[in-house]
């Protein structure tokens, strides 16, 4: 049995690390999980073999010495449960005979009112997990889309006096959006970033499959397995580049001039960016090759930074969740809390750090690829008219110091107040659903 340590989620803009558990299988046999729904799984700690899908009864542990066999099962194996803390699981199949742990003996399992309870009981378990992944990927991807939309709209603005750099100027501009243009103006490009996503975990799969880059990292790892596994990464995102830009224009286009585009027209727009053909560009349209540093640049530090975060905070957590169970002071509702929600709290606080740390960099990287591609945006200074954009950098270097020259330090971070609201908009819905869930448990126990 061996462990393995899963770098998940890639794309413009996403990371994390994962630690997680697997059997001992084939060496050309690599698990491909789409790295986009953590949160979604059953994760846990090493599985016992004897328990594993049904063939023997699973055993219930109470000593700190047995707590490294603590085990949950996915739920599309017949016939078994997720197992937690002081749960016992009803035979099935074939009678166990042997005894491979020391401690009390099972009691038979009862079919009646009991069983139904625990199925009943199980059934909400497996419902809630899937409720909670999903609250935080629908609060990540598409609540939170307002948030991204106002502040990529303010990094790319260099005429703007406003730096909105707290969330309470940042509610004023975008109430003044919404009772101008709409609705519309604050989820405009909202399907062509799911495109990007798609595109972005299609190009890693295909790339992987073809090549002998690994999409994991294993507990044991060395140096050439960590630069391969970044070179993915790389290649990754250099094919979703042109996506990305398209994206980008269709979230900080302004909705007055806009016209009603398809859902497609981001995959219309990154095919004409690579053959140079469709909408027209101006002269100071940056070549791709151009852009491909400081894409695969954010994208790589993003991903390292987010991973690294994410491990620390999940060992962290379980650490605590372990000295919990030594010393036998949790609840069974608590119990089942912390099978779900530890990798979720790392999850946000990777994103949330990565995102902090690179502000400045996505900045420099969103005005080169929105230059000379005739965008006009919102006034981010009035809430009404428009303005165009009409940068001529020359590179990512003459970004930097522009910026810094005409802007300050400050214009690097302009928009950010935005930041401060996605996030904290996060953790009120993670926080939310952890007390419903824990009010479910609470009357079902």
């Amino acid at each position: 049995r061996g462990s393995c340590v899963v770098l998940g989620r890639g794309g413009p803009g996403g990371g994390g690390l994962r630690a997680g558990s697997r059997h001992p299988a084939p060496a050309a046999m690599h698990p491909r999980r789409p790295d986009g729904f953590d949160g979604l799984g059953y994760r846990g700690g090493a599985r016992d073999e004897q328990g594993f899908g049904g063939a023997f009864p699973a055993r219930s542990f109470s000593t700190g010495a047995d707590l490294g066999h603590w085990v949950t099962t996915p739920p599309d194996i017949p016939g078994s449960r997720n197992l937690h803390w002081g749960e016992k699981s009803p035979p099935y199949g074939v009678p166990n005979t042997s005894t491979p742990y020391e401690g009390p003996t099972e009691e038979p399992f009862s079919t009646g009112g009991g069983g139904v309870q625990g199925q009943s009981s199980e059934q909400l378990n497996r419902f809630a997990g899937f409720g909670i992944g999903l609250a935080s990927l629908f609060t990540e991807n598409v609540l939170a889309h307002p948030c991204i939309v106002l502040r990529r709209q303010c990094q790319v603005n260099y005429h703007a006096q406003h730096y909105h750099l707290t969330p309470f100027t940042v509610i004023n501009i975008m109430y003044s959006f919404n009772k101008t243009q709409g609705p519309r103006a604050l989820w405009k490009g909202m399907g062509s970033t799911f495109i990007v996503q798609g595109v972005t975990l299609g190009a890693e799969g295909i790339i992987s499959e073809f090549t002998p880059l690994p999409r994991e990292v294993l507990h044991k790892w060395s140096p050439k397995q960590i630069g391969e596994h970044l070179l993915l990464k790389s290649l990754t995102y250099v094919v979703a580049m042109p996506f990305y830009s398209a994206s980008l224009i269709e979230t900080v286009q302004s909705e007055i001039i806009r016209d009603n585009t398809g859902i497609l027209e981001c995959v219309k727009e990154g095919i004409g960016r690579v053959i140079g053909m469709g909408v027209p560009h101006s002269k100071r349209l940056l070549p791709l090759l151009s852009l491909i540093f400081p894409t695969v640049l954010h994208g790589v530090l993003h991903y390292i930074i987010s991973s690294v975060i994410q491990k620390f905070v999940l060992l962290i957590l379980k650490r605590k969740t372990y000295n919990s169970h030594l010393a036998e002071s949790t609840s069974p509702v608590q119990s089942m809390l912390d099978a779900y929600f530890p990798e979720l709290i790392a999850n946000f606080a990777a994103s949330l750090c990565s995102d902090v740390i690179l502000y400045p960099l996505e900045t420099v990287l969103h005005r080169l690829h929105i230059q000379g591609t005739r965008t006009i945006i919102d006034n981010t200074d009035l809430g009404y008219e428009v303005l165009p954009i009409n940068t001529q950098y020359e590179g990512m270097r003459d970004c930097i110091n522009t910026i810094r020259q005409e802007e300050g330090v400050f214009g690097f971070y302009k928009g950010f107040g935005a930041v401060i609201i996605q996030y904290t908009l996060h953790a009120a819905v993670l926080q939310i659903t952890k007390i419903i869930y824990a009010t479910l448990l609470q009357n079902n126990i």
